[in-house]
């Protein structure tokens, strides 16, 4: 599933006639750089949900097939959250499934998560990387097994910690994880991780291979723009 429903009120005035996940990198679109990654490592059968300008990403992908993928839209009249979002077309996932923020950029390895998950088992497997500033996002803690010992979503330079991990919004999940996302209510994946720590879940943390470039700001936009246009950045 690919979040895409955000307003992206951060970019204004350039998202106040296409949607965030359509921002144009290298003349294409963000959100087709991000299925043409997620087609090339195996995933084909794609859920998008819409709220903001629905309609530019309709036209512009329709069914997928020009891509090589199926996609399937789940429109939001209110936003839902990340894993709202999910939850509302719970019945598309019926087997191990992969979650991704279509704000971000990347070029990561997605089939060495995906298989780690699957070798694993946990209900929860969360992308990770490294950032000098991660008080954007969230932070994490492993073990020596990569197992995640705590969780704090868009820390205060004081709460972070030595040897932390960014979360890099990407998330490889068991079906499971959707009987703890309440129906038809906005909820985040940063609370759903919390309840499943405080129930001593177990929840994977995995370090991924490449690179992520966010795009929610003006400042981050023309960095990542900069990044793509002069090589520092593979696109996928």
């Amino acid at each position: 599933m690919i979040l895409a429903a955000g307003r992206g009120t951060r970019l204004r005035p350039l998202t106040d006639e296409i949607p965030k996940a359509m921002v144009p990198f290298a003349g294409k679109p963000l959100l087709e750089h991000v299925v043409r990654l997620l087609a090339r490592h195996g995933f084909d059968d794609l859920v998008i949900n819409l709220h903001h300008l629905p309609q530019v990403i309709t036209d512009y992908f329709g069914d997928g097939r020009a891509w090589g993928v199926s996609i399937t839209y789940s429109l939001e009249d209110e936003l839902l959250g990340t894993a709202g979002a999910v939850r509302q077309v719970a019945d598309c996932f019926d087997g191990p499934f992969l979650v991704y923020y279509g704000d971000n950029l990347t070029n990561f390895d997605l089939g060495d998560l995906w298989q780690t998950h699957q070798r694993e088992g946990k209900i929860a497997s969360i992308g990770l990387l490294w950032m000098d500033d991660p008080t954007t996002r969230g932070i994490v803690g492993l073990d020596a097994r990569n197992r995640i010992t705590r969780f704090i979503e868009k820390p205060r330079p004081d709460q972070v910690f030595d040897n932390y991990w960014v979360n890099a919004g990407i998330y490889a999940l068991q079906p499971e994880i959707l009987d703890r996302i309440p129906p038809n209510t906005p909820c985040d994946f940063s609370e759903v991780f919390a309840d499943l720590l405080a129930a001593g879940r177990p929840l994977l943390g995995h370090p991924l291979r490449g690179q992520l470039l966010s795009t929610d700001t003006p400042e981050r936009y023309r960095h990542a723009c900069q990044c793509v246009d002069s090589g520092a950045f593979a696109l996928p």
